[in-house]
């Protein structure tokens, strides 16, 4: 199987990073969605990224779609989500707030470096919506005294929250400030110290715009 995406994207990073943790040998196509996207097409028609191009030809797309086809291949004794109940709930919840910041954070980036005529309406509002998760993953992370979210095993909700800090750290340093935020801070600093962590990345590169 492959994996198409470059690390510098949050949601590919997670996917892989998943990947690695599970044991789940794959190759990477670090390809990029501006750049490589009629390579891309054949996979996914949308042109995003994660794509995970199974052994059969069989394209996943999305990496909430990907990482439940891990869980179901690796089985609920390895898998970094439940499968019912509350914990279960639990980190849904904070994988879609993470998922959530990365997407604005990413919005923000291309309104950044693509647009001549910025529209302030628009960044105000991603600006508002990511310090409003930051703010509420704080609170959820601090209230925590164990290693991870929800106890000592890192889960999916671990992974998505760091990797979106990392990106957004990159991308938007005046929104993500680690005096600010102390509580995430120390949690993407656990996190990023992991091996699979340090293996898979791929700093930002700087904007153009």
């Amino acid at each position: 199987m492959f994996l198409i995406g470059q690390y510098d994207s949050p949601f590919v990073r997670r996917t892989a990073i998943a990947l690695r943790l599970y044991g789940i040998a794959y190759e990477h196509k670090p390809w990029s969605t501006f750049g490589d996207a009629v390579a891309i097409a054949p996979y996914n028609p949308l042109r995003r990224v994660p794509t995970l191009v199974l052994d059969t030809g069989e394209a996943l797309i999305e990496s909430a779609a990907i990482l439940d086809y891990l869980d179901e291949t690796v089985g609920p004794e390895k898998a970094m989500l439940p499968a019912k109940g509350a914990e279960r709930r639990k980190q849904l919840r904070i994988i879609a707030l993470a998922t959530g910041l990365g997407d604005k954070a990413v919005s923000l980036l291309y309104e950044r470096v693509l647009r001549k005529e910025r529209l302030e309406l628009w960044i105000e509002r991603c600006q508002a919506q990511i310090s409003g998760v930051l703010e509420v993953l704080e609170q959820e992370r601090a209230a925590v005294k164990t290693s991870y979210f929800l106890g000592e095993r890192i889960g999916h909700a671990d992974i998505a929250v760091a990797c979106v800090l990392r990106f957004t750290g990159e991308a938007h340093p005046a929104l993500f400030a680690a005096a600010r935020y102390p509580a995430l801070t120390a949690h993407a600093a656990r996190c990023e110290a992991l091996p699979p962590f340090q293996e898979i990345v791929q700093p930002l590169a700087p904007p153009s715009g």
